[in-house]
């Protein structure tokens, strides 16, 4: 029987980390399961600078493979504008840079082996209920074919079609996006590769930072990330900021290119509702990412795990309603989104200061207390020490931390 003419479990749109994860998810429970990508290659066209924590491992149950989790991190280096750092290394690994594309395969095997189907080059063009079902035609080819699945898991990235199809706006607030542009570059050197680097000012990437992950031996993704607003204020995009400042590095200006990648990245706007009739939304989609940093593979992993268990749940009910999904938000929120919530409020401190204030900052606060404002974590102690004392001499900057603290 061809694949079309099958009715499925679920329909998973999208083939990304998060769409994977509930596919995996899904087959270990016997559900029949369909998993769609308009691409023609699992993982690529990379998206993020493939920085995972151990943290996610853990809570995803993975163990690191040496094939595609390719250099370890201990640590990470921030830059305040004037160039002073702020270390934050351990002894221990705490991470890992990905290859992603092999990651994504690896996860693409795994669930197959379980028993979902994938089809790539699979573009769906139209998406409408029908007798309680969804029907999908789907551009194959240049031919439309249809499937039709009980549910749909909508993890087809920001912005996704498929949950405005079928009557969900997850559409971006331009505030909430940033422009991302980034190099995996060869051939450079000039910093620790056992730490991520971060570099802040409005001067090298204003609303946002650049990067430097560490791959291989003077291998590693150098991108950039600033508010999508910007150029139309400056007359630069994301990759005249990056260009330019990676002209003014000497270990950096002399290497070479081996890829180039470039996108829009979800920062925040969470939704409020993340499914429908026959429907639930995860991933870039569900607007699932850290709004710090822009990185989301552990949390779109999660979230379509979490996606996936719900809609197993109304399987077992034989309840696709809105109102039987919509418990999927909740949780959602409770596991996760709340401490986003906390971590978005960080990231509108962080657009409020000034380059001189961040070069205080560097100058005034430890690795905990840079980890702490970043988590939106800081303790009442915490906030004394840093207002009363660490501060005192920047009244103004202490008014901006105290609103959002």
């Amino acid at each position: 029987m061809d694949a079309n003419e099958i009715l499925y479990d679920v329909i998973v749109v999208g083939a990304g980390p998060s769409g994977l994860a509930a596919g995996i998810e899904l087959a270990k429970k016997n559900a029949n399961v369909l998993i769609l990508d308009r691409k023609q290659e699992i993982g690529c066209p990379k998206r993020c600078a493939e920085g995972l924590s151990n943290r996610w491992f853990d809570i995803m149950e993975i163990k690191p493979k040496p094939e595609w989790a390719v250099h370890a991190i201990k640590g990470a280096v921030l830059y305040g504008p004037n160039g002073k750092d702020v270390p934050m290394k351990k002894k221990e690994t705490l991470g890992y840079v990905l290859e992603r594309k092999i990651f994504e395969k690896d996860l693409a095997i795994e669930a197959v082996k379980h028993g979902a189907k994938i089809l790539l080059k699979h573009q769906v063009v139209d998406a409408k209920r029908e007798n309680g079902l969804v029907k999908l035609k789907v551009e194959v080819n240049n031919e439309v074919k249809e499937f039709k699945g009980k549910l749909i898991i909508a993890c087809d990235g920001i912005d996704s079609l498929v949950a405005r199809m079928l009557g969900l706006n997850t559409k971006n607030n331009l505030n909430d996006t940033d422009s991302g542009y980034q190099y995996e570059m060869t051939g450079i050197s000039g910093y620790d590769e056992e730490c991520l680097h971060l570099y802040f000012g409005t001067e090298v990437a204003p609303r946002g930072y650049i990067w430097i992950f560490p791959k291989r031996d003077g291998t590693a993704n150098v991108g950039i990330g600033i508010g999508a607003y910007v150029s139309s204020q400056t007359n630069l995009n994301a990759k005249n900021y990056l260009d330019r400042w990676i002209q003014s590095q000497p270990g950096l200006k002399n290497g070479s290119i081996i890829e180039v990648n470039a996108g829009g990245i979800p920062v925040g706007g969470f939704l409020d509702k993340m499914t429908a009739d026959n429907l639930l939304v995860a991933g870039d989609a569900g607007h699932m990412v850290d709004p710090i940093h822009g990185g989301g593979i552990g949390v779109a992993m999660e979230g379509g795990r979490l996606a996936a268990r719900h809609a197993l749940r109304a399987l077992k009910e034989n309840d696709y309603t809105d109102k039987t999904l919509s418990k999927y938000t909740k949780e959602w929120f409770d596991t996760r989104g709340n401490e986003l919530k906390r971590r978005l409020k960080s990231r509108h401190l962080l657009e409020q200061l000034t380059d001189d204030d961040f070069n205080y900052l560097a100058d005034s606060i430890t690795m905990e207390d840079a980890l702490a404002i970043g988590n939106g974590t800081l303790s009442k102690t915490d906030k004394a020490i840093l207002f009363t004392k660490k501060l005192v001499k920047r009244p103004g900057l202490v008014a901006i931390m105290m609103k959002y603290f």
